[in-house]
């Protein structure tokens, strides 16, 4: 007996599933709201040298800048450079403190800031790169915090992933509300730069416990038929919280304030975990039947479907328990000890690499676009959910593996194209910007999806652990591959398009899933792996529609 049979008596999508989606959706608002944050939280406003006397207005040059900054070979005045002695105007004769009109001859020499920056308070009261003057020769360590930040994600991704295996999805996802809500009230409290990164790489790794607890614990209540909706759905959270974060960062000007609110909605979701259910197939496969037990008697009940006498009898879970009991303590070895699970979780590795590297590379770039920041997140947001749309219709007719590779292939299409757009088209710019995000969260989106039913129960938060991981190094790096500009302007827009076409490519190597039954078991998997090569597009286990 499978668990499908199980579910199939206490109901398999009904006003349960519901329920449990609803009280999950606060994890998926919340994560795009920090892991986007760094677009307020870490904007550079402009700035300039600051000097005495200096006018307080940005909005335009004057004679006075002229004299005391440099231009830039844009025509602009240099954000980080002055002029050691002030430079005579036509009518005009200005000189640096402590210098005589003598000294003016020759060359003009420049110099470093020596008193600080003046920084452009109109659009950010306070942001990290204002409070640490994180700008010039440190606008790497802006970066940085960005890279740190999701390198703490990758940490996080292999120890939730491994402990929910092992100690239960909701337990851990507890873990995770708590631990999120004290270290990102610690970073808003930060006195020093070096306190700041330590708490948000610790934040970083409090949140990674959503993002691979929330789906499966989604997934392994549903049936065959309802994953996708039930995919695409939670998933809308994530574009919602992407809008919501530019409402908020628009209402909210001072970084610390901005920080606290999208921390403090933890609290409420601390409280939301004592409704929100244990996964009975988990249970299951740790011989837990009596917890698994009144578990689906609560789902039967919520669902309005009578168990009869027959019905989650002692005998039938225990069979259940029996089948699925194979792997008691999962480890990461597992994933790579049969050939079937080491080719998925190879394939998945690089899939999941591209995906994130190409995402937060397009998201965390909402600059030269001829909008403010405020309304290319908002674009940014708003264009992700026709995009969710697209990959329900599409994985429901086209499969998850060709959904996958198509919206890595537009991804890198769009970016690639973009780089033979000139200054000059600035509304092609935008559009293809904003397409090239479009593919992106419509591959993240899949991604899930997709991840989530190529792993057996006893190993699938392992998995997602795993894929997390390297798909938070692909996110922690693409802040870093911006500062390719340096070497060549087109390089970073190159590295991203590159990666998420190798992603591409990869994808189509991966067994499709749609209308397949669950794996519970390794064995599950390695009973559906091909006998030849020619058979590779065998799917799992297919079933009826």
């Amino acid at each position: 007996m499978r668990f499908e049979e199980l579910l199939d008596q206490v109901g398999s999508f009904g006003a349960f599933q519901l329920w449990n989606v609803a009280l999950l959706a606060l994890p998926r608002v919340l994560l795009p709201m920090h892991f986007l944050l760094p677009v307020f939280l870490a904007a550079v406003p402009a700035h300039r040298c600051a000097l005495p006397g200096a006018p307080a207005n940005f909005s335009h040059q004057d004679a006075w800048l002229e004299a005391h900054l440099p231009q830039e070979p844009d025509g602009t005045l240099s954000s980080c450079l002055y002029f050691t002695h002030s430079q005579a105007l036509p009518n005009t004769t200005f000189w640096g403190v402590g210098q005589s009109p003598g000294q003016l001859e020759g060359e003009p020499s420049t110099a470093p800031c020596p008193q600080g920056w003046d920084y452009d308070r109109s659009e950010f009261s306070s942001t990290i790169a204002t409070e640490w003057d994180l700008v010039c020769e440190q606008k790497g360590l802006n970066k940085a915090t960005s890279t740190f930040f999701f390198a703490g994600v990758l940490v996080g991704a292999v120890a939730f992933g491994y402990l929910s295996d092992r100690f239960g999805r909701r337990r851990l996802l507890l873990v995770a509300y708590v631990s999120s809500l004290v270290l990102g009230l610690a970073s808003a409290a930060s006195v020093s730069y070096v306190m700041f990164v330590i708490t948000r790489t610790l934040t970083g790794t409090a949140l990674a416990g959503f993002t691979i607890i929330v789906m499966p614990l989604e997934m392994e209540w549903l049936d065959v038929g309802h994953r996708t909706v039930a995919g695409v759905l939670s998933g809308t959270f994530w574009t919602v919280g992407v809008m919501l974060l530019a409402l908020v960062g628009y209402l909210i000007r001072d970084w610390r304030w901005l920080l606290l609110a999208v921390t403090l909605p933890c609290a409420p979701g601390i409280l939301s975990l004592w409704w929100v259910p244990e996964s009975a197939r988990w249970l299951l496969t740790q011989g837990r039947v009596e917890e698994a037990h009144r578990y689906l008697l609560r789902c039967a009940r919520l669902n309005g479907r009578p168990i009869g006498e027959d019905g989650l009898t002692q005998e039938a879970l225990d069979k259940v328990a029996t089948r699925e009991r194979v792997v008691r303590r999962p480890s990461y070895l597992d994933l790579f000890r049969t050939p079937r699970l080491r080719h998925i979780s190879l394939c998945c590795m690089v899939m999941w690499f591209g995906v994130n590297f190409s995402y937060y590379g397009l998201s965390l770039n909402v600059s030269g676009l001829g909008l403010n920041v405020y309304q290319t997140q908002l674009l940014f947001g708003a264009v992700e959910l026709p995009s969710k749309l697209l990959v329900y219709l599409f994985v429901h007719h086209a499969g998850r593996r060709l959904t996958q590779a198509g919206a890595l292939l537009g991804t890198a299409l769009a970016l690639g194209i973009s780089l033979l757009v000139t200054s000059g088209m600035g509304p092609w710019s935008t559009a293809l910007a904003v397409t090239g995000k479009g593919f992106s969260e419509a591959a993240f989106t899949t991604a899930y999806l997709f991840t989530s039913e190529l792993y057996p129960t006893v190993l699938r938060q392992t998995g997602m652990g795993l894929t997390s991981l390297v798909g938070r190094l692909g996110g922690s790096l693409a802040p870093l591959a911006a500062l390719l500009d340096g070497v060549w302007l087109s390089l970073p827009k190159l590295t991203y398009a590159g990666i998420a076409l190798l992603a591409a490519c990869t994808a189509l190597l991966l067994p499709e899933t749609r209308q397949a039954q669950l794996p519970e078991t390794i064995q599950d998997v390695e009973r559906s792996a091909p006998s030849s090569l020619q058979k590779e597009e065998i799917p799992m286990k297919q079933v009826q529609d």
